[in-house]
């Protein structure tokens, strides 16, 4: 028979679990932000110092290669901080994830059971069909 406590029960912590996480995951995306902002702002300021820096070269072997030290450097501090950015997201996900990791666990493991009793009786009826 259905027991309207046991299912209140798992409801609030169902909630309590959605609550967290949401805290989580919001903490996480202003970390997120918070570190988008810095390096944009960063980037910004190296630019503006890379035009002033190139504004005052005298000549053109010497611009080219500031510009390419410029870039080069862009580039490195980009895919540095994009992959930071993606670690970020991961320990996000993580987190997000970490209150329902219990309760999937717990809901997966009778349908589990099944699969494993119906997997051995079939293993015969396919190696006859293989021979």
């Amino acid at each position: 028979m259905f027991n309207f406590e046991e299912a209140s029960q798992k409801g609030k912590e169902v909630m309590e679990g959605v609550l967290k996480s949401y805290a989580d995951v919001t903490k996480g995306f202003q970390v997120i932000a918070e570190e988008a902002a810095e390096f944009s702002k960063k980037s910004f300021e190296e630019g503006v110092a890379h035009i002033e820096a190139i504004t005052s070269v005298k000549s053109p072997e010497a611009a080219f290669e500031l510009q390419t030290s410029f870039l080069r450097a862009s580039y490195e501090r980009t895919v540095s901080e994009m992959s930071r950015i993606g670690e970020l997201y991961v320990d996000l996900a993580k987190t997000a994830y970490k209150p329902f990791e219990a309760p999937v666990a717990k809901a997966a493991a009778p349908a589990a059971k099944p699969a494993k009793a119906a997997a051995p009786a079939a293993a015969p009826a396919d190696a006859a069909s293989a021979a």
